[in-house]
């Protein structure tokens, strides 16, 4: 099923479209969480924290081919949006050739410097070992992280987001039954959570890639679609990589944190680690509904549609304002029965630690909901250039105050945490001051 954009109603087009993106990528961080209970609470608070900074790192290394990814998405959206099916087929076998050789690459990297990168991490020696096993397990997975991301990325920027969902929610349930089994059953201890995950990650790519084999027509590539066109691959480039850059910048300012937060010991890394899940699980439905905002913009840019562009960008503003309001007031309220469900109770300084966290973060969810908005206009109208110099200022804000605030005594880890929703602020300011510059101009 393909779904098109440019028609239709605004609100119901773009909460119809959002919600499997939403609910698909909850299951994605139902499993992550998955993980983390089961560890924290059958194997160790070190296991936890070696999860925690093994999944920094994971992800600040697929943000490079998620930011691909995305960046192809809009470009397929424009072109579908265009109706030009010949420009579309061309993109399609273009990025799928380029992103496969920078997964190859990062794969080769990884496990060629693993030992290096755990320095620079400055990984404490007790969680070491299990940090080490974990991260080499993980990264057998990241062909299959490229291949579901690329393919849900095509499906979605056609219209259809209900069938990533579907292979997703078997890949998550068959996560959480692996997880018991490998660590409950078999004893394999962190091992088993990184096989786990991987196994899920193969059943959710091999399952997209056949659905999109033999539903979608425009798989089905001439002679001359299997060409390399420098026109299309220079367009490619100029949304991918700019969206690239944005996805490494920001997770690699949430991994530079990271590094501050292991210096704080073993205790202070489970608490972020835990509360970490818990902040991306809360916010993740307004993020996805930015990349679904994102595709809604490509199309409508791509038909020239701009009354129908500023129409959906008040409506998206209002679901996310709704979403936020009641979520920040859930986090701040509950954050000690949520830091509960991945911490023994007998840990108390681990929970003390994460309730903190929390109850900052959870504040001050508006800022992120609108920073992802911001993120998904910017790539829809195509300035992905302006993304980054958002993710810029939020990441960089945040690292700057971390690490000063961190090494004042009387500030310390609350400066930590303060930084964060400070950078949101910042680049949302700078963002909305940008828009009213474009309609100025009369741009958009």
């Amino acid at each position: 099923m393909q779904t098109d954009l440019t028609k239709g109603n605004v609100t119901s087009a773009m909460l119809r479209f959002a919600t499997p993106m939403i609910l698909g990528n909850l299951l994605q961080q139902f499993y992550n969480v998955a993980d983390t209970i089961i560890v924290g609470k059958y194997i160790s608070s070190g296991a936890l924290a070696a999860v925690g900074s093994s999944f920094a790192l994971m992800v600040f290394l697929t943000s490079v081919i998620l930011g691909l990814c995305m960046g192809s998405g809009i470009v397929f959206s424009i072109f579908f949006g265009a109706k030009s099916q010949h420009s579309l087929k061309s993109a399609i076998f273009t990025s799928f050739v380029f992103i496969a050789f920078v997964t190859l690459f990062i794969n080769v990297l990884v496990f060629w410097q693993i030992d290096n990168i755990m320095i620079l991490l400055d990984i404490p020696h007790d969680i070491y070992e299990d940090t080490r096993l974990y991260l080499y397990i993980i990264f057998y997975g990241i062909v299959f992280t490229f291949l579901y991301n690329y393919f849900a990325s095509l499906l979605r920027a056609l219209g259809n987001s209900t069938v990533p969902l579907w292979f997703l929610a078997v890949s998550a349930i068959l996560n959480v039954v692996l997880d018991l089994l490998f660590i409950l059953v078999f004893d394999m201890g962190i091992a088993g959570a990184a096989w786990a995950t991987v196994i899920a990650q193969a059943v959710s790519a091999l399952g997209i890639i056949g659905y999109c084999l033999l539903k979608l027509n425009v798989l089905r590539f001439s002679k001359h679609h299997l060409q390399f066109h420098k026109a299309i691959f220079y367009m490619i480039l100029s949304f991918s990589l700019l969206t690239c850059v944005q996805q490494s910048v920001m997770n690699f300012g949430i991994l530079l944190v990271q590094r501050l937060i292991n210096g704080f010991g073993t205790i202070v890394m489970a608490a972020f680690a835990a509360a970490v899940k818990i902040d991306a699980f809360a916010y993740m439905p307004v993020q996805d509904f930015g990349n679904a905002f994102s595709t809604f913009i490509a199309q409508n840019f791509g038909a020239k549609k701009r009354d129908r562009i500023r129409e959906g960008i008040w409506v998206a503003i209002k679901y996310a304002f709704i979403f936020c309001l009641i979520i920040s007031l859930g986090v701040f309220v509950f954050a000690e029965p949520l830091m509960l469900i991945f911490i023994k109770p007998e840990e108390t300084e681990v929970i003390r630690i994460g309730v903190e966290y929390l109850q900052i973060e959870g504040a001050c969810y508006f800022g992120i909901g609108c920073l992802f908005l911001l993120y998904g206009l910017y790539r829809g109208l195509g300035r992905p250039a302006m993304s980054v110099v958002l993710t810029v200022v939020s990441l960089g804000t945040r690292v700057v105050l971390a690490y000063w605030w961190a090494f004042i005594p009387s500030i310390g880890l609350i400066g930590v945490w303060w930084s964060i929703p400070i950078g949101w602020f910042l680049a949302d300011a700078i963002g909305i001051g940008y828009y009213f510059y474009l309609q100025n101009k009369r741009s958009i």
